[in-house]
């Protein structure tokens, strides 16, 4: 007879447990189990300069400055992933972060939690050095006009001021006038301006 009244009192104070009043901290098994999957998760995503296109490798992407939503994994347990961010951007070097992710699984009194670590995502892109041109103008010497002949004996051509001094020492030295010198000079120097 004990027995009975033992097993009879046990069930007695069983029942009482499944049952919380609302003034209780914990919620009942059943409120546990009808929770709603936890909310997708808002990352930020931000590049100096804008405008980057910004690739998660978990598949979601945009052109920054932006957000992408991320779903949160269903874990019953702590535990830490990563996954990354691409950006590309024309003129810049492409560049990569690494996030984390950190599940907190949650228990009867507290619900899952999920962090991700950094929010938001800033790169800074580098922009891309010019590459120095391989192909140089060629520069070509002048062409002698259509119609002169170019005798290939005749010493090379003295510049205007060398010419200049040469008729200067000449009209020194008595060899030509005044009158010839300012003449020959005044015929130099329209020539050399053409």
């Amino acid at each position: 007879m004990r027995r009975v009244i033992a097993i009879a009192a046990a069930g007695l104070s069983l029942t009482g447990c499944t049952s919380f009043s609302s003034s209780d901290p914990l919620p009942s098994l059943s409120d546990a189990l009808s929770r709603p999957p936890p909310a997708a998760l808002q990352l930020q995503l931000v590049s100096t300069p804008p405008g980057a296109n910004a690739l998660t490798s978990l598949g979601p992407g945009c052109t920054t400055p932006c957000s992408v939503a991320l779903q949160a994994p269903e874990t019953g347990f702590s535990t830490t992933s990563e996954f990354t961010i691409s950006y590309t951007m024309d003129g810049f070097l492409p560049a990569t972060m690494v996030v984390q992710v950190v599940h907190v699984g949650g228990s009867l009194a507290a619900p899952p939690s999920t962090k991700i670590n950094p929010n938001p995502v800033v790169a800074v892109l580098q922009a891309v050095a010019p590459t120095p041109n391989p192909t140089k103008k060629m520069i070509r010497p002048d062409k002698p006009a259509k119609n002169s002949v170019v005798d290939p004996s005749a010493p090379p051509r003295a510049s205007a001021a060398q010419e200049l001094e040469r008729l200067h020492a000449l009209l020194v030295r008595g060899v030509i006038s005044q009158t010839d010198f300012d003449s020959l000079k005044a015929k130099l120097l329209r020539s050399s301006l053409y």
